[in-house]
């Protein structure tokens, strides 16, 4: 089957108003499990950073790129400012992608591995 792929801006979140991770690829749903697998140890893992809160899709990666790097430039207001316009619930839409919820357990824990 023929998976549709998009160049996506997105921004992972710890808890509403936690730490902020901004990213790009062209594979959110694939993007999104590695994050919370903790495949690649890094920032996202070190701080808890898994809660899908913003994205936007783009044309091209170029542009995809582009936005990202003007976004990391941005002040912490006006982040907090992009994802409350879309969504001011702090709501993890990587459950509309079908994951499952993070749970209440501490804010940035990943999801049980079962």
């Amino acid at each position: 089957m023929k998976r549709d792929f998009a160049p996506t801006v997105y921004i992972l979140a710890s808890a509403r108003n936690g730490t902020l991770y901004i990213g790009v690829t062209s594979d959110l749903p694939g993007r999104l499990f590695r994050h919370r697998d903790e495949t690649f140890p890094g920032f996202t893992a070190r701080y808890g950073v898994y809660r899908l809160v913003w994205f936007e899709q783009h044309a091209t990666m170029e542009h995809a790129i582009q936005r990202e790097k003007r976004l990391k430039k941005w002040n912490r207001a006006w982040k907090l400012r992009l994802i409350e316009e879309a969504n001011p619930d702090w709501r993890d839409l990587a459950e509309d992608f079908g994951f499952e919820p993070l749970g209440n357990a501490e804010a940035g824990s990943p999801p049980a591995r079962g």
